[in-house]
């Protein structure tokens, strides 16, 4: 496939492309604005965490490329690198929401709270008490005692992350140096896992995002509607009619073990 080099050359593919289209005249093009993406997830990537694969992100920034050039107009006089831009990061920032099993709103609150504690640090010239944290957020006790157990969930690391470096060729990780305190019930939690696939089994992911949320994580059904882009009218019927269909699979389930 040969590469563009010039201004003119790009043009002439836009024109080819927009009037007859094509996977091969996309593929050029794509090859062309493909060190926007390589740039865009590198400047990404230094702001996240070590185990979030720049691979991913150039990824999810190829198929907002691709959406970029299939809905570009020319007629509208901006330069693609301009229009693409926002879509290549857009794709990216999806990907790495749909990566992060924190919800949007929670990670929020820590953020916050995290600013909040360090300016009262930086103030106090010591750690501040909860008073006078939960004064400074506007919050009570108990609300800044689930926006804490928030931000701890939101602090939470892969355990493939690396603990230390070692002079042998394997690294140490975190999983290497995590302690068992406890042991689990395997019985126990192979009927755990078969009560939730039992639940969640014909569920959207919405449907089993707001049973999360509400049950899990303890958000309003307005902050689980904030986050899911609904109403909490809606999110309050899809919840009612959630437990409505479990309780109908429940009753099954009791009738088939009764006949067993």
């Amino acid at each position: 496939m040969p590469a563009l080099r010039t201004g003119s050359d790009v043009l002439e593919v836009w024109k080819e492309f927009k009037l007859a289209g094509g996977r091969p005249l996309r593929n050029r093009l794509m090859e062309t604005y493909l060190p926007i993406v390589k740039y865009t997830a590198d400047r990404i990537s230094t702001k996240l965490p070590d185990e979030v694969d720049v691979d991913d992100l150039v990824s999810a920034g190829i198929f907002g490329l691709v959406d970029a050039i299939e809905a570009f107009d020319m007629g509208r006089g901006v330069k693609f690198e301009t229009y693409c831009a926002p879509r290549i990061r857009g794709a990216m920032l999806d990907e790495l929401r749909a990566m992060d099993w924190v919800p949007r709103l929670v990670r929020s609150r820590a953020n916050k709270l995290q600013r909040v504690c360090s300016s009262l640090e930086a103030e106090l010239r010591r750690q501040p008490t909860d008073s006078e944290l939960a004064q400074k957020l506007g919050v009570s006790k108990t609300e800044l005692a689930k926006i804490v157990r928030d931000a701890t969930a939101v602090s939470q690391i892969s355990l493939s992350r690396k603990h230390f470096e070692t002079d042998s060729s394997r690294d140490v990780c975190e999983i290497d140096v995590l302690e068992d305190k406890r042991g689990r019930n395997p019985v126990a939690e192979v009927q755990k896992r078969d009560l939730k696939s039992l639940i969640t089994r014909g569920l959207t992911r919405a449907e089993r995002l707001i049973l999360i949320l509400y049950y899990y994580e303890e958000m309003t059904m307005k902050e689980i509607g904030a986050t899911l882009d609904l109403s909490e009218s809606r999110v309050s019927q899809m919840h009612s009619a959630i437990l409505n269909r479990l309780k109908t699979q429940l009753k099954n389930r009791e009738r088939e073990l009764s006949r067993a």
